[in-house]
């Protein structure tokens, strides 16, 4: 398993190869159906998004309350299927990676390749798992959206698989 540190570089990406198995640590921001809609608003109204999207990762899942000593509740990973339509502009724009559950379509696919990027996968079913790896959880953005919010975690030993790595190649298309 490789131990990687966000935010990870181009050459580290590079590195990556779909099916590996890696260990993620450092900052992730959460954003599910409804916040990618209001940060592609803000990005079509020319505003500031809330939090830097160059060099980022973000996690589609909503993380569940804190319980007493956790950082955070339950927070497994969402379907990227359903995000997959924000892929593109989001990695053009200097998304690095994305961490979701199952598989995307060819166009995210190659929108990841072409920019040199990441597509992590987590287990289905894991968010206890992945809940007690956050070790800090702030809202961001949308406090609205509850669940759905932005959140930017600081995660530590994510185990995770490489879906599609920098080159384009997918998992799922083995």
């Amino acid at each position: 398993m490789k131990k990687l540190t966000l935010p990870l570089n181009e050459s580290v990406l590079k590195e990556l190869k779909a099916g590996d198995l890696i260990s993620l640590s450092g900052v992730v921001y959460t954003a599910r159906d409804c916040a990618h809609k209001k940060i592609f608003r803000i990005l079509d109204e020319n505003g500031e998004l809330p939090f830097e999207l160059n060099g980022a990762c973000i996690y589609y899942a909503g993380p569940c309350p804190a319980k007493d000593g956790m950082a955070c509740g339950s927070c497994g990973p969402t379907t990227s299927a359903r995000m997959q339509s924000f892929i593109p502009r989001l990695f053009s724009l200097g998304l690095k990676a994305v961490i979701g559950k199952g598989e995307i379509d060819e166009k995210a696919v190659e929108a990841i390749g072409s920019r040199g990027g990441a597509y992590f996968v987590a287990i289905g079913g894991a968010g206890a798992l992945y809940g007690s790896k956050i070790k800090s959880c702030e809202l961001v953005a949308f406090p609205e959206l509850l669940s759905e919010a932005v959140y930017k975690l600081e995660i530590e030993d994510f185990p995770l698989i490489v879906a599609v790595d920098g080159n384009g190649n997918n998992v799922f298309k083995r």
